[in-house]
């Protein structure tokens, strides 16, 4: 992306891993480990947390929704775009000022849209847990945004938001 903002990392390229897979997926792996289980970011004030279960391949399944595509969980399809943005999940959210930012309700739960360049989007949810109340956000998932009618339709719903909360 040449309008890519300062802020955002670089992309992890499979190409610097000779092609190999299982090593770009380690490592794809190790930034999403750092950046979410090693340590949380907040958004909003709450910490962000990934889902972890069920576990495939020893990595949890909050890492495998942001790194594939697919409606079955147990038959996602990896997707390399995803895998390359890696970074971006912990970045957004640390600069979620610098990110276009709305919720969305088409779930029964509040979701967060954290958007950058009409390009990239994450989801994040409002969760509390049932046995103290503990408030926190989930990260659902994130993806690019590049198929023309959903750029138009999160476009819509963005600027609609915007409208809302400016009058």
């Amino acid at each position: 992306m040449d309008n890519s903002p300062a802020w955002l990392p670089e992309l992890v390229l499979l190409s610097k891993y000779d092609g190999q897979w299982q090593k770009y997926i380690d490592a794809v792996f190790a930034v999403f480990y750092k950046g979410f289980i090693e340590s949380q970011p907040k958004f909003d004030g709450q910490w962000v947390r990934c889902r972890r279960d069920p576990m495939f391949d020893g990595k949890e399944a909050g890492f495998w929704h942001c790194v594939s595509d697919g409606p079955n969980e147990k038959d996602r399809t990896p997707d390399l775009r995803r895998c390359e943005r890696i970074e971006w999940l912990r970045s957004m959210i640390d600069h979620a000022d610098k990110c276009d930012v709305w919720p969305n309700y088409r779930t029964q739960e509040k979701r967060w849209c954290l958007w950058v360049n009409e390009e990239f989007i994450v989801i994040l949810a409002e969760r509390h847990r049932r046995r103290d109340g503990f408030k926190y956000m989930q990260l659902i998932t994130a993806y690019c945004t590049e198929e023309k009618q959903r750029v138009r339709k999160l476009r819509k719903e963005r600027d609609l938001y915007y409208d809302s909360i400016n009058g």
